[in-house]
């Protein structure tokens, strides 16, 4: 995305998309909801939301789990399923991303996603993965219109290749160091002892004050204040990032985690902070280590792991990698975004044009 534009953050390549779904067999659908306009009718809209569903593979995650692990930076907000995540260090379900107040039905229809690939599900239980960032600014969000068919859509439309960025499924109403951002993702290829990797970054991008934003160290926010792109009335600094790495490197549960937390540092160099409103939530899985196939409904024969274990020794290329992707996608996220004008007429402007021209000096 930002690339295409000639801006490219760090050093090292990224892969032929610059996003998640460069990790092989990684699938990624929205479903994107706008409608409506002038002032805030609650049930009515104006509507700016949506979701986006991350498929790790193609089957079924509580029948072909993955290794995992995550990390908080500041955590005044929800990622559901971290309790079993963190007791299993598996990855059971898809992850899905939305606004605070759709979480639920969004979870809820996930596990019967789940429940779906199992004639007898009374015996298995669900814990997915939803996580949220808040869209009231411009959405209608105490209103419900994020629904179970909204879910499933952005689950069934999950595919590889090019991943649709900006406002669009769970970034649809998101603000970004007070541009309009959403959704960015990214990509970084390191090349260790062990032999070539790939971690690949999503995020839903809803944090940031203007003055702290930078990229590849250009002071951006100070260049094009809101005297050039007026902010769109939030509360500096309020808001939060959702970030969901992956890489195909043969990695275990703690060592995800280690991953998960390098995000808080692409994070940082674009100038968050973690503050004490946002929701600074990151996920990492890895799929070098896959379950082999097995009848997902034989609960007497689970499957059974082959582990490779990538030596610490060469995992620093990853933490590198997941830092430049991380910062990368979040500046996808801003770049790709238009403006757009939400509840009561306030307006979320376009970084693009702008950022570009202080980027070029």
């Amino acid at each position: 995305m930002a690339h295409e534009m000639g801006v490219r953050v760090g050093s090292l390549p990224p892969g032929p998309y610059d996003a998640i779904t460069d990790v092989a067999g990684v699938l990624v659908g929205h479903t994107t909801l706008v409608s409506g306009d002038g002032p805030l009718r609650r049930g009515a809209g104006p509507v700016r939301t949506g979701v986006t569903v991350l498929r790790p593979h193609g089957g079924s995650l509580a029948g072909e789990p993955l290794f995992a692990g995550h990390h908080v930076l500041n955590g005044n907000g929800e990622m559901t399923g971290l309790g079993w995540l963190t007791e299993s260090g598996l990855l059971t379900s898809a992850i899905a991303l939305t606004n605070t107040h759709s979480v639920g039905v969004v979870r809820d229809e996930l596990a019967m996603i789940e429940a779906a690939a199992f004639p007898d599900p009374g015996n298995r239980w669900f814990m997915p993965i939803v996580a949220e960032t808040w869209d009231g600014v411009l959405n209608d969000i105490d209103g419900g219109h994020v629904r179970a068919e909204h879910a499933r859509a952005a689950y069934d439309s999950a595919a590889g290749g090019a991943v649709a960025q900006g406002g669009v499924g769970g970034g649809t109403g998101m603000i970004c160091h007070g541009f309009k951002g959403g959704i960015g993702s990214a990509s970084r290829v390191v090349h260790t002892l062990a032999g070539a990797f790939t971690v690949g970054v999503l995020v839903q991008a809803n944090h940031g004050r203007r003055e702290r934003f930078q990229i590849d160290g250009v002071p951006v926010g100070r260049l094009v204040g809101p005297d050039v792109v007026p902010l769109p009335g939030t509360a500096p600094g309020a808001g939060s990032i959702v970030a969901v790495l992956a890489t195909d490197a043969p990695l275990l549960p703690h060592q995800c985690r280690r991953l998960a937390q390098r995000a808080a540092l692409g994070v940082a160099r674009t100038g968050g902070t973690g503050e004490h409103s946002s929701g600074d939530l990151f996920l990492a899985f890895a799929t070098g280590n896959r379950a082999v196939p097995a009848d997902l409904n034989d609960v007497a024969a689970p499957p059974l792991y082959q582990v490779t274990v990538l030596h610490n020794q060469a995992i620093t290329a990853l933490f590198d990698a997941a830092v430049e992707a991380t910062e990368q996608a979040i500046v996808n996220a801003v770049l790709a975004a238009d403006t757009m004008v939400g509840r009561d007429g306030n307006t979320a402007h376009a970084a693009g044009p702008h950022v570009l021209a202080a980027l070029r000096g």
